[in-house]
């Protein structure tokens, strides 16, 4: 009976060990996940921003294309009789979680872009036409939605 009474400790650490491993690993696995989806989201808001100063450009008055002063202006675009509405809202960056915007100034004026201010290296990779200049990104600053129209 001696000779036993050290078994059941091993057991035990064993197991304590073995489930601290899959905790680790399932957090990792969670951690990734968030930040996946996190990059999606970037990618959403980019591109509806991309989308709204396209609009707001491309419905000037007559011939007269110009971007948007500031970005609370693609929120009503009253430059016309019927007044537009480019963005529903200004949307928070997903990956810091501010309000807070890099803008890309056109040479003309105006808003020609928006880009993240976050330092953090991106995971996703593959990225559709629109998006092509993302696949050598380093960081998430290098993600640049913005509308330059065709010549």
């Amino acid at each position: 009976m001696r000779r036993e009474s050290g078994y059941s400790y091993v057991v035990v650490m064993f197991l304590v060990a073995a489930l601290s491993l899959v905790s680790v690993r399932a957090l990792e696995n969670t951690l990734t996940a968030e930040r996946r989806e996190k990059e999606a989201q970037l990618l959403l808001v980019g591109e509806a921003y991309r989308a709204a100063i396209r609009s707001y450009y491309e419905n000037g008055d007559g011939s007269a294309k110009v971007y948007p002063p500031t970005l609370a202006d693609l929120l009503k675009d009253g430059r016309a009789s019927l007044i537009r509405r480019p963005l529903r809202k200004l949307y928070r960056d997903p990956i810091t979680g501010s309000s807070e915007w890099g803008i890309i100034t056109a040479e003309s004026g105006g808003v020609k872009g928006v880009f993240s201010l976050a330092n953090g290296k991106p995971i996703k990779t593959g990225f559709t036409q629109e998006q092509a200049s993302f696949t050598n990104a380093v960081r998430y600053r290098d993600w640049r939605f913005e509308y330059a129209p065709k010549p």
